[in-house]
C-alpha cells in the first residue's frame, strides 16, 4: 500500500466520521417537535429518521457537486496537498460539531464542514484559493446567502402556517385537533428526514469525491460512484439512530413550548425549504432552517419564546464558519509543518484524542430518552397540554441508554460553576443548569 493510498483511506474514514456526527447532531431537525409533542416515542422517532435519511441520500447529487467543485480552486492544487486540505477541513468540522453537541447547541454541521475546508484552503493557498464568487456559484452565493435567508424565510412560512392552522381549527374540539395533528406530524417529520438525507449526506459525498479527484482515482467531470453514495448514506443513518438527545431537547423544549399543530407547521415549512434548496444544489443548513421554523411556529401561535436560548443559537451560528475555519487552518499547519504521512497521522490522532475528551466530559450529565422532554427550570409537560404526556413518552420507551450522553443544555462558553441555582419547580435532575 502506497503512502498516497493510505492518506486517501484516512481522509475517507474521517469524512464518514463527519457524516456520522452530522447524523446525530442534526436528528433534532426532523424529530425534535414530534418527540416534544408526544407524536412519536424517542426511539421510534430516531429509527424512522435514520431509515429516511438513508433513502434520501440516494435521491440527488446536486449538493454534492457544489461541495466538490464550488469551494476550492481545483486548478491551483492537486495530489497530496489537496488531500491534506480536505483532511484538515474535515477535522475542523468534526471538532466544531462535537463542541456544539457538548453544549447542546443546534449549530450548522454544513457550515462547520464548509468553514473547515475554507480555513484549510486559505492556510494552504491564500484567499485566492477559495471560490468566493463565480457567476451563480461560489461560497458567497451558494453558502453565505442561503445561510442568511433560510432561517428568516422558514420562520415567516412557519408563522403564517401556524396562524392559519389555529384559525381553521378554532371551533374544533381541542383533543381531536391535537390527536389529528400528531398523526400529521409523523408524515411531516418523515418528510424532513428524507429532505435532510437528500441535502446533508451529499455534502460528505462531495468531500470524498474531492479526495478521489486529489488522489487521481477520478476526474472532476466523473459521475459520483455508487459506493460513495452508499457509504455516506449508511454513515449518516447510523449517526441519526444514535440520537442527539441534548440537541433534540434544546429544539423541542428549549426554544418554545410546542403543541402538535405548531409541530406540523414547523416540519412542513422545513421540509419544503430543504427540498427546494437540494433541487437547486444549495448546501443549505438544515439546522438553521428547522430552528427558524420552530421559532416561527411559536410566533405564529403567540407563544412565549425563550429569546436567551435563541440568542445563544445565533451566536453559535455566527461563530461556526470562522471557528471551524480556524480549526481547519491549524490542522493544515500542523500537517504541513510535520510533513508527509507523519503529519497526517498526527492530525488524525489529535482528532481522536479531542473527540474522546469531549465524549468523556458529556458523560457527567447524560440526556437520553428518559429526560429528553425535561427542560431545566421549565415545564416539561406544557407542550402536550396534558399533565402526563411527556412522562408517558419516557415510560413508553426505556430502551438501552444511548452513547450520546451529553452534559445538559449548557450554553456555549458557559462554565457550570457559574450556573445559577436550580429551579424550584422541579426536583434536581441529571440535566445541567443553563
Amino acid at each position: 500500500m502506497t503512502v498516497e493510498l493510505l492518506v486517501l483511506l484516512i481522509v475517507i474514514v474521517t469524512a464518514l466520521a463527519f457524516d456520522f456526527t452530522n447524523g446525530f447532531h442534526d436528528t433534532a431537525n426532523a424529530m425534535a417537535t414530534s418527540i416534544a409533542t408526544g407524536a412519536l416515542r424517542p426511539r421510534v422517532a430516531v429509527a424512522l429518521s435514520a431509515v429516511l435519511n438513508l433513502v434520501g441520500a440516494f435521491l440527488s447529487v446536486e449538493v454534492a457537486a457544489t461541495v466538490a467543485k464550488g469551494i476550492v480552486q481545483l486548478g491551483a492544487v492537486d495530489g497530496h496537498d489537496l488531500l491534506i486540505i480536505v483532511l484538515a477541513g474535515l477535522v475542523g468540522g468534526i471538532l466544531w460539531n462535537l463542541l456544539t453537541w457538548l453544549f447542546g447547541l443546534p449549530s450548522s454541521s454544513s457550515h462547520a464542514l464548509f468553514g473547515g475546508l475554507i480555513g484549510a484552503t486559505i492556510a494552504s493557498l491564500g484567499w485566492g484559493g477559495v471560490i468566493w464568487a463565480s457567476g451563480s456559484d461560489g461560497v458567497l452565493t451558494k453558502i453565505v446567502l442561503p445561510a442568511v435567508l433560510a432561517p428568516v424565510v422558514a420562520a415567516l412560512v412557519s408563522a403564517i402556517g401556524t396562524r392559519a392552522v389555529y384559525r381553521i381549527t378554532a371551533k374544533s374540539e381541542e383533543g381531536k385537533v391535537r390527536e389529528g395533528f400528531r398523526w400529521g406530524q409523523i408524515g411531516s417529520a418523515s418528510l424532513v428526514s428524507l429532505a435532510h438525507g437528500t441535502n446533508d449526506a451529499q455534502k460528505t459525498m462531495g468531500v470524498i469525491f474531492l479526495a478521489l479527484v486529489a488522489h487521481g482515482t477520478l476526474t472532476k467531470n466523473d459521475e459520483m460512484p455508487l459506493w460513495v453514495m452508499a457509504a455516506c448514506a449508511v454513515a449518516i443513518a447510523a449517526g441519526t439512530y444514535l440520537g442527539g438527545w441534548r440537541i433534540i431537547r434544546t429544539l423541542g423544549k428549549g426554544l418554545v413550548e410546542i403543541d402538535s399543530p405548531q409541530g406540523l407547521a414547523a416540519e412542513s415549512s422545513s421540509a419544503a425549504i430543504i427540498l427546494t434548496s437540494a433541487h437547486f444544489g444549495l448546501p443549505l443548513s438544515t439546522t438553521q432552517t428547522a430552528t427558524g421554523s420552530i421559532l416561527g411556529s411559536g410566533l405564529g401561535k403567540g407563544a412565549e419564546v425563550r429569546w436567551s436560548v435563541m440568542g445563544r443559537m445565533v451566536v453559535a451560528w455566527l461563530l461556526t464558519l470562522p471557528m471551524a475555519g480556524l480549526a481547519g487552518a491549524v490542522c493544515w499547519a500542523i500537517a504541513h509543518f510535520i510533513g508527509g504521512l507523519p503529519g497526517v497521522l498526527v492530525v488524525f490522532g489529535i482528532l481522536i484524542v479531542l473527540a474522546a475528551l469531549m465524549w468523556l466530559r458529556s458523560r457527567r450529565n447524560p440526556v437520553d430518552t428518559t429526560n429528553v422532554n425535561e427542560w431545566p427550570g421549565g415545564d416539561a409537560d406544557r407542550s402536550s397540554d396534558t399533565p402526563t404526556a411527556a412522562s408517558d413518552v419516557a415510560k413508553a420507551d426505556h430502551g438501552p441508554r444511548s452513547t450520546d450522553d451529553p452534559r445538559g443544555d449548557q450554553a456555549l462558553g458557559t462554565d457550570p460553576r457559574n450556573a445559577g441555582p436550580p429551579a424550584q419547580a422541579h426536583p434536581p435532575t441529571r440535566s445541567a443548569q443553563l
